[in-house]
């Protein structure tokens, strides 16, 4: 069940995984599908849901899908947890405001600004800042959020740039993949006071970036293991499952490299041997999900079921999630 409920004006702290999007194998969204999808990462104990991320294929989906998707999340979760997605795709910033408002329309609780279509790679930051106090002016009371998305490029976002954007109130999410653990800090600090929340989504530092303050984390191992990262979430500052706390975070150190390897494919092949009806269909250009990588990955959910086992974590059984 949800380790936490949603609260008024900020997102709660713990786990937001960033949502796969189920296809058939015609290459239609499958919404049965990710209907289950759903109250799968909700009874691994998710305290919000990332729609319509990279994750979920976002640039392959049409603006009409994406705002479908979207819905259909909001929807389903009916309120038991908030639900964000991401609202600017490029082109000019009145054209972005307004689908900002469109997917803000479907009923989530934040709106996720892709920094790297603000600004282009050459631009810089004040051109950036520029541009986001013009989105924010044009967008009413919505509340926004960063998403430092490696696709078109990585722009990061810094404590100083951060800074000088808290005090219009807005930001309250930021899906973090600067890798950085003094930054990471420097950023949380700058959001103190306000209804930020710093999600990180780099496993590797997922301890250290919650020791500092992080809300939580925001990765795509949550995809495979959301109970472990769930459990880390809860745990990480438990003084009695210290020792535990190592061994899970690095799990997830020691499985980075894999996880990331043909994903979302991957993802969608661990779920599907979980019990998931999720198709291998993926409109993203990935690399091939061979035989060799699925050995691997099998082993890999082999180590994580163990690893829960040990640490008395009841695994989420996704057959009986509907119907």
């Amino acid at each position: 069940m949800p380790s936490s409920t949603p609260s008024v004006g900020s997102l709660p702290r713990g786990f937001i995984p960033v949502m796969l999007t189920p296809f058939q194998e015609t290459g239609a969204v499958d919404t049965a599908t990710l209907a289950q999808l759903t109250e799968f990462y909700i009874e691994a104990g998710a305290a919000g849901l990332f729609a319509n991320c990279l994750s979920s294929e976002m640039y392959e989906l049409t603006e009409a899908e994406r705002l479908a998707v979207t819905k259909l999340v909001v929807d389903q979760t009916a309120g038991r947890v908030p639900v964000v997605a991401t609202g600017t795709f490029g082109g000019p910033i009145a054209q972005q405001a307004d689908f900002v408002k469109q997917i803000y329309d479907t009923g989530v609780q934040a709106v996720i600004v892709i920094t790297s279509l603000i600004a282009d790679a050459d631009e810089s930051d004040a051109v950036f800042l520029e541009r986001m106090h013009e989105l924010i002016a044009l967008t009413e009371n919505i509340p926004l959020g960063f998403y430092e998305c490696p696709v078109p490029y990585k722009r990061l976002i810094s404590s100083e740039i951060l800074k000088d954007l808290m005090p219009t109130g807005r930001l309250i999410y930021h899906k973090d993949t600067c890798l950085d653990d003094a930054e990471v800090a420097r950023r949380i600090a700058v959001g103190a006071g306000y209804r930020f929340g710093l999600y990180d989504a780099y496993m590797v530092n997922a301890v250290s970036s919650l020791q500092a303050g992080a809300a939580g984390l925001s990765c795509i191992q949550g995809n495979e293991f959301p109970e472990l990262v769930v459990w880390l979430a809860n745990n990480y500052n438990n003084s009695a499952r210290q020792d535990d706390v190592k061994r899970v975070q690095q799990f997830f150190v020691d499985c980075m490299d894999l996880v990331h390897t043909a994903y979302p494919t991957i993802a969608k092949y661990t779920l599907q041997k979980r019990g998931l009806p999720i198709s291998l269909y993926t409109r993203r250009d990935v690399d091939p999900l061979t035989p060799a990588l699925q050995r691997d990955m099998d082993a890999l959910v082999e180590t994580a079921n163990q690893l829960q086992l040990e640490l008395g974590i009841e695994p989420v059984f996704v057959g009986k999630l509907i119907g």
